[in-house]
């Protein structure tokens, strides 16, 4: 499976969810920077409101790309200890990724929402979407942040789940929605012709665009 690009993958996700169109209660929330792309899509098809899901991956020492866990914008945490003992992070470390990635963010927050309140997620089904899912860190704990904060279901999408993840996050969401979930799973980009990255001011400008739209 080969999606063309994130608003190709957003468009074949949404066909998943179309019980869901018009739902009152129905909040889209994209997680930055990829899935907000995908999230729009989303929130387009389903007729919802649109915001963004700020949880940051903890990257290990020498690979950023390799979680060791993740924060979420509520401040709750979900750490590998596994992993972590495996690679032998010291305490030192893990808090100090975590107040980098708490200082993103805040900066996340006041540049894509633009002094607008985060979205209230209570007695809400919040649609949480990614561009993919490899390890599941960032997903979990932006599940859990949401149901600490008083959502009533969880949907976790992605166009691409590694087989592996799904048992993890199935343990979080009350519902699991994706296009593929592969047992091999070398990147999320692998599964795109195009991957570009995403920058900040699209992200902005897609949650302004919708804002507008759902005004």
């Amino acid at each position: 499976m080969r999606f063309i690009d994130r608003v190709d993958a957003g468009r074949q996700l949404a066909a998943q969810l179309v019980d869901l169109r018009d739902a009152p209660e129905v909040l889209v929330l994209g997680i930055p920077r990829g899935g907000v792309v995908v999230a729009y899509e989303i929130a387009l098809a389903l007729r919802a409101p649109l915001d963004v899901a700020l949880s940051r991956k903890l990257g290990a020492p020498h690979n950023e790309e390799l979680a060791i866990g993740a924060l979420a914008e509520n401040g709750s945490r979900v750490l590998d200890d596994e992993l972590i003992a495996q690679l032998r992070v010291s305490h030192a470390y893990i808090d100090q990724v975590t107040h980098a990635q708490r200082r993103e963010i805040e900066r996340r927050s006041t540049l894509y929402r633009g002094g607008r309140q985060p979205a209230d997620v209570r007695d809400r089904v919040a649609v949480v979407v990614d561009d993919g899912v490899a390890t599941g860190a960032t997903m979990r704990v932006t599940l859990q942040a949401l149901r600490e904060s008083g959502a009533r279901q969880l949907i976790a999408c992605a166009p691409v789940i590694a087989a592996e993840s799904l048992f993890r996050i199935r343990t979080v969401a009350d519902r699991v929605e994706c296009v593929a979930a592969p047992e091999f799973f070398a990147s999320v980009g692998g599964f795109y012709s195009v991957f570009d990255q995403v920058s900040d001011g699209e992200v902005r400008a897609l949650l302004d665009d919708m804002t507008q739209t759902t005004e």
